[in-house]
């Protein structure tokens, strides 16, 4: 069974970094793709990244770019330790929301995905 906990949320100023950590504790991990969504209130859930099973694939959403297109995130995961990670760079307060990893087929389609974490916040404060 799938059980995702997320960590590395807080309070940061913009510009500034965060990463954030999901650790599937099921024996289970290897057999899904990971992705991870942010709500901010009176939002609806909104696609940032996603990593297929294999470490062969990933996909980031408009959220993961700059504004000049260049990317400010960073997906990856380590099967070793059942955990998936968000780096977040040039932070900015719009990205402040809950971020929520979930475990399911690779997609961009929050519907997609089977399992949710229960989502760790992160504020960035201009």
């Amino acid at each position: 069974q799938v059980q995702l906990v997320e960590s590395g949320g807080g309070l940061v100023q913009a510009g500034g970094s965060l990463r954030l950590s999901c650790v599937d504790s099921g024996r289970t991990f290897t057999n899904y793709a990971m992705g991870w969504f942010r709500q901010a209130p009176g939002k609806e859930r909104e696609f940032v990244a996603a990593i297929n099973r294999s470490d062969s694939a990933i996909a980031y959403g408009d959220s993961a770019r700059g504004d000049s297109g260049e990317g400010r995130f960073r997906i990856s995961r380590v099967d070793a330790k059942n955990t998936v990670y968000l780096e977040m760079n040039s932070l900015k307060p719009e990205d402040t929301a809950i971020y929520h990893c979930a475990a399911g087929p690779f997609s961009t389609v929050v519907d997609d995905y089977d399992y949710w974490g229960q989502g760790t916040q992160v504020t960035v404060s201009s």
